[in-house]
C-alpha cells in the first residue's frame, strides 16, 4: 500500500463532490431499507448526504484500486470485505443509547478512513518519527483534512489508517485493533499493536 497514488481524473472523481447531490438523499433504494440504521438514513437528510458521500468516496477508493499495477484484485476483495463489515458495524447502531449519532459517526469515520488510505485528496507533508531511539524504526504519518482528521501511518511494510478522536490535549488518533498514535507537539506516544507503547519524536 505504500506510495498509492491517485491520479488527476480519479482525484476529480472522488472528492469533486457538489454538496446538492448529496441532499438528493441515500446512494441505495429506501423502498428496500430493512436494517434500523437504513431506515434512518432513509428519514434523516443529513445521514442521506452522508451515505450518498460515502458511495462517492467508496467508488472514488475502487477507481485507486483498479489503477494498481500488481495486487489490484486482493486489494478489491479485501475493500469490499471489509465494507461489509463496515456495513454490519453501523447496522449495530440499533443497541447503542443514541442511534442517530452512532450512525453519524460510523459514516463519517468511515469516509475519513477511505480518503486517508487511498489518498483521494491531498494530504499534508508527511511527518517522519525516529521511535524508540532507533533512526531504523520509523513512522512516516500523513495527516489528512477529513472531519474527523485522520491520518496514514506507514511503518516498515505496514500501513495503517487512524482518525482522530475526542481528547483532552494533544491529537489522539484510533485505529483498528487498538492502534493507537497521541501526538502532542513534536512527540507523539504510539501503542501499535495494541498493548505495546513506544515514544517517537518527530525529525526536524
Amino acid at each position: 500500500m505504500r506510495g498509492l497514488t491517485v491520479g488527476l481524473g480519479l482525484f476529480v472523481a472522488a472528492v469533486g463532490f457538489v454538496p446538492a447531490a448529496w441532499a438528493a438523499g441515500p446512494a441505495f433504494d429506501c423502498a428496500k431499507a430493512e436494517s434500523s440504521a437504513e431506515k434512518l438514513v432513509c428519514s434523516n437528510d443529513d445521514l442521506g448526504a452522508l451515505d450518498q458521500k460515502l458511495a462517492d468516496v467508496y467508488e472514488g477508493a475502487v477507481g485507486v484500486v483498479k489503477s494498481l499495477d500488481a495486487g489490484a484484485e486482493e486489494e478489491l476483495n479485501t475493500l469490499k470485505a471489509y465494507q461489509r463489515g463496515w456495513v454490519k458495524g453501523r447496522d449495530d447502531c440499533w443497541k447503542s443509547d443514541d442511534e442517530l449519532s452512532c450512525v453519524r459517526s460510523a459514516y463519517e469515520r468511515r469516509i475519513a478512513e477511505l480518503t486517508a488510505r487511498y489518498q483521494l485528496i491531498k494530504g499534508q507533508a508527511p511527518v517522519f518519527y525516529t521511535c524508540n531511539d532507533n533512526p531504523a524504526d520509523e513512522i512516516v504519518a500523513t495527516f489528512f483534512d477529513t472531519e474527523p482528521p485522520s491520518a496514514r501511518l506507514e511503518r516498515g511494510d505496514t500501513t495503517e489508517i487512524v482518525v482522530q478522536g475526542p481528547s483532552g490535549s494533544g491529537a489522539r488518533y484510533e485505529g483498528d485493533f487498538g492502534i493507537l498514535f497521541w501526538s502532542k507537539g513534536d512527540e507523539a506516544m504510539v501503542e501499535w499493536p495494541q498493548g505495546t507503547s513506544f515514544d517517537c519524536k518527530a525529525r526536524s
